[in-house]
């Protein structure tokens, strides 16, 4: 009896490969599962299982992850306005540990006594595959081909061509990730500390001239509205705002950062909509949350976004952040109005019935209606007695 192995698979070239050495070279059963995150169309989704089955597979599945994306991760990122080095809306690493968990969850329920995946190993996403598989099916068998054999992709081509397999593998110039959440673009330039993406390697062609005003509406911290059109999905608001956005070349940056193994590594993604929603929630929070709120959020929501991009997504502590960050929204309602334009955005205001910056109290810079000037200098004083004493004692001391 053949060992049965799942495949994470999306049906590129070094999946393909996989396919192909799994069943003919070592003898398995392959088990292949592309898991949707919000990045595939209909008709993609159909090609990569006619793919699958051309090269060999034995079973090949869909797992939509959509909405457990959004409501099991996506949500907390824009409740801690996570930007990685206050760039990166973590695209990419947040959409893997989805896949790579859903696949070890499929290994586990097929009862499958190997899980495969096609990383490279000079990348983070061997260590997040790899985390997930061993937390969700510690006994089985983590198969990794492309790394384990160290492959170059000239070298996969030939062993497809010589397997029969006669598609044409070219390589592109830029290698494309779409999602949900973003989509990353990797080429030459990538590779360079100097270089910029050019205009011809974004996935969006700026077709958008004129600037708009986009009016975004947040319930307990959840888009809820863009514009005039509701949606009791936030998905299908993320869309929204992605297809009305991104003509405009909006959300396109580079991000530097440190790898999980270690390493510098630069990617370039445009993610209009994660980059809208970020920060008119943070334009609404700052009006309606108290600074220790604000605080705590920035240093709990960072930490919470590193341990995602590194894999640790599964520790029991992010379901302990999760439940401060959900905690923190239950006043983070409103509107935000937000210019698009080419290149950039800006966020106008907002409006919400829990605005602090209520003129009941006072309006700054102007006038105080609920304290005297007799009770500030009293305040600053009490305030400055400590570093006053200190002073006193090390002039005295001097």
């Amino acid at each position: 009896m053949s060992q049965k192995v799942v495949l994470a698979f999306s049906g590129g070239l070094d999946t393909s490969f996989c396919v192909k050495y799994l069943s003919e070279d070592r003898g398995m059963d392959v088990y292949s599962v592309l898991v949707d995150t919000g990045g595939f169309s209909d008709a993609e989704l159909k090609a990569i299982e006619e793919r699958a089955y051309s090269l060999g597979v034995k079973s090949h599945v869909t797992i939509s992850k959509t909405d457990d994306y959004y409501q099991q991760c996506l949500k907390f990122l824009v409740f801690g306005n996570v930007l990685k080095n206050n760039t990166y809306p973590l695209s990419v690493s947040a959409e893997r540990i989805f896949q790579a968990i859903a696949a070890a969850e499929y290994a586990r329920e097929i009862g499958a006594s190997a899980i495969a995946h096609g990383s490279t190993g000079a990348g983070n996403d061997q260590v997040r595959f790899d985390m997930a598989f061993r937390i969700i099916a510690p006994d089985a068998e983590v198969i990794t081909p492309i790394r384990d054999l160290k492959l170059s992709r000239e070298a996969e081509i030939e062993y497809l061509k010589a397997k029969g397999v006669e598609q044409e593998w070219h390589k592109a110039a830029y290698s494309i990730n779409k999602g949900l959440w973003g989509t990353s673009v990797g080429g030459k330039e990538t590779l360079t500390s100097d270089q910029f993406l050019p205009e011809s390697a974004w996935p969006t062609q700026i077709t958008k001239s004129e600037p708009e005003t986009l009016t975004l509406t947040f319930e307990h911290g959840e888009i809820k509205a863009v514009g005039d059109e509701k949606f009791a999905n936030p998905v299908d608001a993320i869309r929204k705002i992605t297809e009305l956005a991104g003509p405009f070349g909006i959300g396109r940056d580079i991000h530097v950062g440190d790898t999980i193994i270690g390493i510098k590594g630069r990617v370039g993604f445009e993610a209009p909509a994660p980059l809208i929603l970020i920060k008119s929630h943070h334009a609404l929070e700052k009006h309606v949350l108290g600074k220790w709120q604000l605080y705590w959020k920035e240093q709990l929501a960072n930490w919470y976004g590193t341990m995602l991009h590194e894999g640790q997504f599964m520790d029991p502590v992010m379901r302990n952040i999760e439940i401060f960050l959900a905690d923190t929204q239950s006043h983070v309602s409103g509107k935000v109005h937000v210019l698009l334009a080419p290149y950039r955005f800006q966020v106008l205001g907002i409006e919400s019935e829990h605005d602090l910056m209520s003129s009941a109290f006072g309006s700054y810079g102007e006038m105080n209606n609920a304290w005297t000037g007799d009770d500030v200098r009293g305040f600053s004083k009490v305030a400055s007695n400590q570093v006053m004493i200190y002073e006193k004692i090390r002039e005295h001391n001097s």
